[in-house]
């Protein structure tokens, strides 16, 4: 209403004053869908990125070479942190692989809109022909999950019982009720002792075998979220990118997942991509 009237007006002043006003609140609204949209039960974990360079030698590994910069660089510019897993570089340039940790507020929930493949398009600088060439890399990621599972037992959550300890063919051993066995009800884990003639070490071993098994369910529930991710790497296949990279016979950057071009190939490839995660996470694709 108010840039209505100004328009009427001719009132510059204010025309100025309220797009630069509506242009605050467009960003606000966009940093709070994106803090909601960033409530994964990883998003919020560090990332390993993994980038492997496609069939075709040489352009392809120069190829994903330049992706290794790009991320390097986006990283940079958030202030992450980055340390190199491994490295593989190409016979005669670029790398074959690259492994590496992005440290930062909420890096694998931007990052995990990377996963996919990667398509270049330029004029071959390994080519004396100067003919144009087409590159694949693909790009997947990982949330770093804290491996120190720490076990914490809430004492209500057991239920302890005691009993006659019993040897080879059922004779007591003793007669007091020195045998233990603990009942974790939230997972129905199950653990007894009877080896020990006081109740109270019975107790503390068969503590120490609960923790011991409430680890290893923890380590299991980690390793199979990390392997439920891996197995979506079935869905990268090569002519199914998510981006292209056009640097001729003109130059830009589509992503096809949200027929988003962007001109300005050279700041793209230098880290700016927060464009494409943003729109990637706010269209929910």
């Amino acid at each position: 209403m108010l840039l209505e009237l100004a328009e009427e007006e001719d009132d510059s002043d204010t025309v100025h004053e309220v797009e630069t006003q509506a242009r605050e609140l467009d960003a606000r609204i966009r940093e709070l869908s994106l803090s909601l949209i960033l409530g994964g039960e990883d998003d919020d974990k560090h990332a390993i990125i993994s980038i492997n360079a496609g069939a075709g030698g040489t352009e392809a590994q120069d190829w994903a070479e330049m992706l290794f910069r790009m991320y390097v660089r986006w990283a940079e510019r958030r202030g992450f942190k980055v340390d190199v897993i491994d490295y593989q570089p190409g016979e005669e340039a670029g790398i074959k692989s690259a492994t590496f940790t992005a440290a930062g507020e909420y890096a694998f929930g931007y990052l995990k809109t990377e996963n996919g493949v990667h398509r270049l398009v330029r004029i071959s600088p390994f080519n004396a022909s100067g003919k144009r060439h087409t590159s694949f890399a693909s790009v997947f990621v990982y949330p770093e999950l804290d491996q120190e599972i720490s076990v914490d037992i809430d004492e209500n959550d057991l239920r302890i019982d005691t009993y006659r300890a019993s040897g080879a063919g059922g004779q007591h051993v003793n007669k007091t009720s020195s045998a233990v066995r603990i009942t974790h009800l939230p997972t129905g884990i199950v653990v007894q002792c009877q080896q020990e003639k006081s109740q109270h070490r019975n107790k503390d071993l068969a503590m120490k075998v609960l923790k011991a098994r409430l680890h290893q369910r923890e380590q299991k529930k980690q390793d199979d979220k990390l392997q439920e991710i891996h197995d979506g790497k079935d869905d990268i296949a090569w002519g199914s990118q998510i981006r292209s990279y056009v640097l001729h016979p003109y130059q830009m950057v589509k992503d096809h997942r949200i027929n988003m071009d962007v001109g300005n190939v050279n700041d793209v490839l230098d880290g700016g991509i927060d464009r494409f995660m943003e729109a990637v996470l706010l269209s929910g694709k």
